[in-house]
């Protein structure tokens, strides 16, 4: 009697309902383990997210930091003997802002003029017109670009041609026998062109730079 009725009320359930009632109860076990692996998967989403994201980051923020450091780089361009009094001469550095594998295209050049002493001039090679390599001609006296014709006396004034203004001037510090620059300050249009007061830096105004040599 009992089986008859059984039978006949699950002969009057819908298929969805008979697929439910057929289906095993998940059970507490069941639960946590599903909980266990969302939480897992969270975790490791999570990780390889940040891995991600680290280079991301510094590749956006690492310029910023470095050019910051660097502003205050002093390296030293060679030895005070190595520029003799009353002549000008052609000295390269190592720009701080480089990498190592940047190779030859890292290196900075500038004009080295020694007055006598202790007293420098250091120019960039650079024209103040638009940015081409100017060369020093003792017979005359002048730095002249090739580009576009601007003359520059020896003292890094304007002479003659397009340029507006006379060639940058870096900071330089006579430290022992060393000849050194602020080589993070590099050229621009908005860098005085000639600070002959503000050139030559006191010993405890550069404590707090980086030195590379």
């Amino acid at each position: 009697m009992n089986e008859h009725h059984s039978d006949r009320l699950t002969g009057d359930l819908s298929p969805e309902e008979n697929k439910l009632q057929s289906e095993p109860k998940s059970g507490p076990k069941d639960h946590s383990r599903r909980v266990f692996l969302f939480k897992l998967s969270l975790l490791l989403n999570g990780a390889v997210g940040v891995v991600l994201a680290v280079p991301i980051v510094r590749y956006l923020l690492g310029p910023m930091v470095e050019k910051k450091s660097a502003y205050h780089s002093w390296i030293a361009l060679g030895n005070v003997d190595d520029f003799p009094e009353g002549e000008t001469r052609l000295a390269d550095y190592r720009n701080p802002t480089t990498t190592p594998w940047d190779g030859d295209t890292g290196k900075v050049a500038c004009w080295v003029r020694r007055l006598s002493g202790n007293q420098f001039q250091v120019f960039a090679i650079n024209c103040a017109h638009l940015g081409c390599p100017v060369r020093w001609f003792a017979e005359s006296k002048l730095f002249l670009c090739p580009c576009h014709g601007g003359a520059y006396y020896q003292d890094g004034s304007r002479a003659a041609g397009p340029p507006e203004r006379g060639l940058f001037e870096y900071k330089y510090r006579v430290a022992g026998a060393k000849l050194m620059i602020n080589a993070g300050e590099l050229p621009t249009l908005s860098t005085p062109a000639s600070a002959k007061n503000a050139n030559f830096v006191p010993l405890d105004k550069v404590g707090c730079a980086s030195w590379q040599s």
